[in-house]
């Protein structure tokens, strides 16, 4: 029996779509990291109990870093952006967490950087506060290695084909090391929006949006450009009909990630028919009533949909395009990284 509704929350089922494609969902992704990184801070001793845990977040990770600060007896402190929603706003205020929410912006990029600068000013106030750094601090791996030993159980060994939006660069990073520690042959694809900087897209624009969750606009430590053999960068329109086909077809009601995430997964099997490819689905779809499901009508048919195969970054375009990144480096200089080794 679960001890704390978290522990629940942060379980991911696993259903299968068909003979080679199962789907990985989970409720709110990010419980599961945030959860292992506050366990493992209380038990090396870096935080206690009724210490204050502080972060940026644009809505997915302050509601993880909540939950875990209930769960264990911790303060919560949030710098969130303006696309933290009315509902998410009234369960931090109710598990005991502090929201700091940012003046509105435009400009991604910029909103990032306005608060990880408001972190730095709260920090030379209260310098006893113990900053996440969700997206630099490699403790964000740890729970997902439970993850990975339930997907290998279920998998029964098969020739395994990971794919995830790469945000943080925490799930797919994480479960691919762990995974590959028994089956090196684990291929790892990862799910970008066009205008992320984290593999080189930023100068292609998506007139709709920069899918939440799975880019970004400054570099983050927690990427191991390495550890992925393809990547997708797939756009708002794509990504949503991605996701209306797999409520249509599947009845799994998902976030748009999960749709740019299962649009890719699909291509995937196609292509290899050897293989069971596994895609993640990171929290639900109520946030995406309005911008996507209400739209439903609009979404095009996935089969009349296929990537541009492309071999440079320079040669990227809309709506949707592939490239096999064989994993290679990352060609910007390192990020400093702390924690095991060394934010949403």
């Amino acid at each position: 029996m679960d001890q704390h509704i978290a522990e629940a929350i942060g379980r991911p089922d696993l259903v299968r779509l068909d003979d080679r494609l199962v789907c990985l969902r989970f409720e709110t992704m990010k419980v599961v990291s945030a959860l292992a990184a506050v366990r493992h801070l209380l038990d090396t001793g870096v935080v206690r109990r009724g210490d204050t845990l502080l972060d940026s977040s644009s809505g997915i990770y302050a509601h993880a870093l909540a939950l875990a600060c209930h769960r264990h007896g911790m303060r919560c402190h949030i710098v969130g952006s303006t696309t933290v929603d009315r509902t998410l706003c009234a369960q931090l205020a109710v598990l005991g967490a502090t929201l700091e929410r940012m003046e509105p912006c435009d400009d991604l990029k910029l909103d990032q950087k306005r608060r990880v600068e408001r972190i730095h000013e709260i920090l030379a106030e209260h310098p006893e506060y113990h900053w996440m750094r969700q997206y630099h601090d490699d403790i964000h791996y740890l729970g997902y290695r439970a993850v990975a030993e339930r997907i290998r159980r279920s998998t029964g060994g098969c020739a395994l084909t990971l794919v995830g939006g790469v945000g943080s660069g925490a799930s797919t990073g994480a479960l691919a090391r762990y995974l590959r520690e028994d089956s090196p042959g684990v291929e790892l694809v990862g799910v970008q929006p066009f205008g992320s900087v984290t593999f080189g897209a930023e100068h292609v624009a998506d007139p709709e949006i920069i899918i939440a969750g799975i880019g970004s606009s400054i570099p983050f430590g927690n990427v191991s450009h390495a550890s992925y053999d393809t990547l997708h960068w797939i756009s708002f329109d794509a990504a949503l009909a991605g996701s209306v086909d797999l409520l249509r077809r599947h009845a799994v009601f998902a976030g748009l990630s999960t749709g740019a995430g299962y649009l890719a997964a699909r291509w995937e099997r196609s292509r290899a028919p050897e293989r069971t490819v596994l895609f993640i689905a990171a929290d639900t779809g109520h946030r995406y009533v309005d911008s996507v499901y209400a739209r439903h009508r609009e979404a095009a048919a996935v089969d009349s949909l296929a990537p541009r195969q492309v071999t440079t970054r320079a040669e990227l375009a809309l709506p949707w395009s592939r490239m096999h990144w064989n994993r290679a480096p990352d060609i910007r200089p390192a990020t400093p990284r702390t924690g095991m080794t060394d934010s949403s």
